[in-house]
């Protein structure tokens, strides 16, 4: 169990030195060093909610104090989205008041992407009457709306609550989302399902104070499956289903993973947790975040830069000796995956001999109406669960055997394809410059379009390969760990105009074998020219691989001309 919390209210007080530090509350240094730790120390996120019931809702969007405007109220799921007609080259430039539009971006948190048909029905049905139709499948299993007026969120909330979902802390310096295998329970190949270790932190963790003042924010993943589908490397901490040789299945624990401006990839601790154990290190992990977390500078403030300093072996051994109060049992490391895609589209049976179907939408954009029809499908055909995956695709569970056809048929004509191409299946895009405040190009319409021009011009490549397209290098869409990882940034063309454009990285990777793409002297290309450039790199990868190479392992060994 963890610790008492370290907080300014709670903590005995230990001498402050002069020298002002990272700003870790367990080194005493509580006063507050940046804006935002300013305005949590001022009130706790969670508190907002009442005021945007009975304050903000009421009196409009222009009553909204701005520090719970850009701050506060992320800790209910809500962003600003950017005021439409603002080009790329005005992200860096504009004060953020200039930037916002008066609607919301509103996140939905789903943990372990576990929905019920009529939760999904209900998703849909607030995409429709609130959000203009938006619903965007995210990389971390949730659904995002745009359009949000402040005037409707209680509205929204209870609808959402009455079928047992929230907003709680989708964003913020809090506990996000926990991502879990979308087949857990039922894959016939899980090592463990982590289910119940899922529902026991989201019990102890969301919504409580001890853990909603965090130096940024925290990223979870429990998943018992042997391929790895939760992106565990690139997590705070994420626990990886295991084979221990006495004690059997369990979990291998990873902390310090993440992405953004600084990449790092996770670390193992060495540790193997039995199931009913996980909530218990999880709250230690965060705790040990919470109050050694640096809180002085925010481009610091993740657990990936605390982990790196220490070394996973200090890691530990604090989480032991201050927080758990025991040793952990070492363990083994998770196993090589044996299938090099991991995010379960297509048709599976399931342990019980009945069938999951998982499918692909364009770069995870649908719209409320599609997912109301969705799981109209899915309880036409015997079903009352679906999932959302990791990888921005979605999986309708215990199908028989059948109904699977006409299953596949019905998402088929909803332009949901259970057997998608290399480039459908394997294409994710951020938000973009449409909603987002801090992208500089265009990304989910340049995705989509850009998978039907690599279906006309290779139409026979069959090999797996990931794309992933970031509006900016914050990395939401993990452009670092694709195959061809595409930073949008202002580019010039030919005639020497400022266009869009992307920044390609290439070979990167999850998985054991998990690093980062390689970056191409000079190498950037235009948003009109993506799709002659990635032809040709796929074309080159085709006519030079050895026999069984991965796109990876290609670029690692390319010359730069190959790459151009």
């Amino acid at each position: 169990m963890a610790a008492t919390p370290q907080n300014p209210a709670s903590a005995p007080r230990r001498k402050v030195s002069r020298h002002r530090g990272e700003g870790q509350w367990a080194a005493g240094h509580f006063t507050p060093l940046n804006g935002n730790e300013q305005f949590k120390k001022d009130d706790d996120g969670l508190n907002v909610r009442t005021r945007i019931e009975t304050i903000y809702s009421k009196r409009g969007f222009d009553s909204i104090d701005p520090n719970d405007l850009r701050g506060r109220m992320r800790w209910w799921g809500l962003y600003t989205q950017r005021r439409q007609g603002i080009d790329g080259g005005k992200t860096a430039i504009l004060e953020p008041e200039e930037l916002d539009d008066s609607c919301f971006m509103l996140r939905v948190r789903i943990d372990g992407g576990r929905l019920t048909t009529r939760q999904l029905k209900v998703i849909g049905e607030i995409s429709q009457e609130f959000a203009r139709g938006t619903a965007d499948i995210t990389d971390r299993q949730n659904v995002q709306y745009h359009w949000i007026r402040i005037e409707d969120v209680p509205e929204i909330w209870n609808r959402l609550e009455a079928v047992g979902l929230s907003t709680t802390e989708a964003c913020g310096d809090t506990p996000r989302v926990i991502l879990g295998s979308p087949v857990a329970g039922i894959a016939e190949d899980e090592i463990i399902d982590g289910t119940p270790a899922i529902e026991e932190i989201h019990r102890r963790i969301i919504g409580n104070k001890n853990f909603s003042n965090l130096p940024r924010k925290f990223k979870t993943a429990v998943s018992g499956s042997p391929l790895l589908d939760v992106a565990h490397e690139i997590n705070d901490v994420a626990f990886v289903g295991v084979v221990h040789p006495e004690h059997g299945p369990g979990f291998d624990v990873w902390v310090g993973g993440g992405l953004s401006t600084n990449p790092k990839i996770g670390q193992r601790l060495g540790a193997w947790v039995p199931l009913d154990e996980v909530p218990d290190v999880h709250e230690g992990v965060v705790s040990v975040f919470r109050d050694y977390g640096y809180r002085r500078l925010r481009t610091r403030a993740r657990l990936k830069f605390l982990v790196a300093d220490w070394g996973v072996e200090k890691f530990r051994q604090v989480l032991e000796d201050e927080y758990l109060k025991r040793k952990l049992t070492d363990g083994p490391a998770p196993a090589q995956p044996v299938e090099r895609w991991r995010d379960h589209v297509g048709v599976h049976r399931q342990r019980d001999g009945r069938f999951y179907v998982g499918f692909a939408p364009r770069v995870g954009r649908v719209d409320g109406t599609t997912l109301a029809k969705i799981a109209d499908l899915a309880e036409a055909h015997g079903s009352g669960r679906v999932r959302t995956t990791a990888e921005q695709k979605m999986i309708v569970l215990d199908v028989a055997e059948e109904q699977v056809d006409s299953l596949v048929e019905g998402l088929e004509s909803l332009d949901l394809t259970v057997h998608p191409s290399p480039f459908r299946r394997g294409t994710m895009a951020c938000t973009g410059i449409e909603f987002c405040k801090l992208a500089i190009v265009e990304t989910k319409v340049r995705g989509a379009a850009l998978i039907e021009e690599l279906e006309r011009r290779l139409p026979d490549f069959d090999e797996p390969i990931t794309i992933n397209v970031n509006g900016c290098p914050n990395a939401c869409a993990r452009i670092q760990v694709a195959d061809i990882g595409l930073k949008g940034q202002l580019v010039l063309d030919g005639d020497g105009n400022q266009v869009e454009g992307f920044q390609v990285h290439l070979g990167g990777a999850l998985g054991l074998e998990a690093g980062f793409g390689r970056k191409v002297r000079g190498l950037k290309v235009t948003s009109e020219e993506l799709p002659q450039y990635v032809e040709r790199v796929l074309r080159r990868f085709l006519a030079e691989r050895e026999d069984g190479e991965r796109f990876a392992a290609w670029t690692a060994r390319a010359d730069e001309e190959a790459l151009s």
